[in-house]
């Protein structure tokens, strides 16, 4: 199987806020489009504000699906967004971090606060962990991801990441080379790793 059969859906973390750069918006809309385009189903955060929006009405106003996954208590600040073909109400953020979990094959950070670090950090330590090898990708626009990117060479550095571990966490400057990205680490991926066991899934 091929890396191209093997991503069919992405989880996007992102802002809810649209962020200081026009650069931003326009890179959440590109991803959206190419998501549309090749039939890859959108998994976010359910909100239609901010970046968050902008990607999900992109990938909808191109003709793809989306699945929005947002808890209960964020349902009216996020503003969820009505015209998904799929929205999931969870009682908390783990749940809706479970979720987000077990329906993608892949993940992409887009510029975002605190909310998105946390998602995203918790992606990058489950990898560590070896609980999951499924592709997490960067999606550096305007450098934005570059503090984050020298703080894990920092850490490297200083070996509270030890050598011998591998963190495989990708990055892509421009829209257009995130697809490719996720499906070469994709069919590069060991088999058998890409699912996290149901009872750590549960512990998540």
């Amino acid at each position: 199987m091929d890396g191209m059969d093997q991503i069919k859906t992405v989880c996007v973390y992102c802002g809810s806020g649209p962020g200081s750069s026009p650069r931003f918006v326009e890179a959440a809309v590109a991803l959206g489009k190419t998501f549309a385009e090749n039939n890859i189903r959108l998994v976010y955060g359910g909100g239609s504000v901010g970046l968050m929006g902008a990607v999900a009405k992109s990938t909808l106003d191109h003709g793809g699906s989306v699945t929005g996954i947002i808890p209960d208590f964020l349902r009216a600040r996020e503003n969820a967004l009505t015209q998904v073909q799929e929205m999931i109400v969870t009682p908390d953020m783990h749940e809706r971090k479970r979720l987000m979990f077990e329906r993608s094959d892949a993940f992409v950070a887009l510029p975002g606060g605190i909310g998105t670090l946390e998602e995203l950090v918790e992606q990058m330590t489950w990898q560590q962990l070896g609980r999951h090898s499924k592709p997490v990708l960067l999606a550096n626009v305007d450098g934005f991801w570059e503090p984050l990117i020298s703080l894990l060479s920092h850490m490297r550095s200083t070996e509270f990441i030890r050598p011998s571990l591998n963190i495989e966490i990708l990055k892509a400057d421009r829209v257009e080379d995130i697809l490719p990205r996720l499906r070469a680490a994709a069919a590069s991926a060991p088999a058998g790793t890409r699912q996290l066991a149901p009872e750590l899934a549960r512990k998540l």
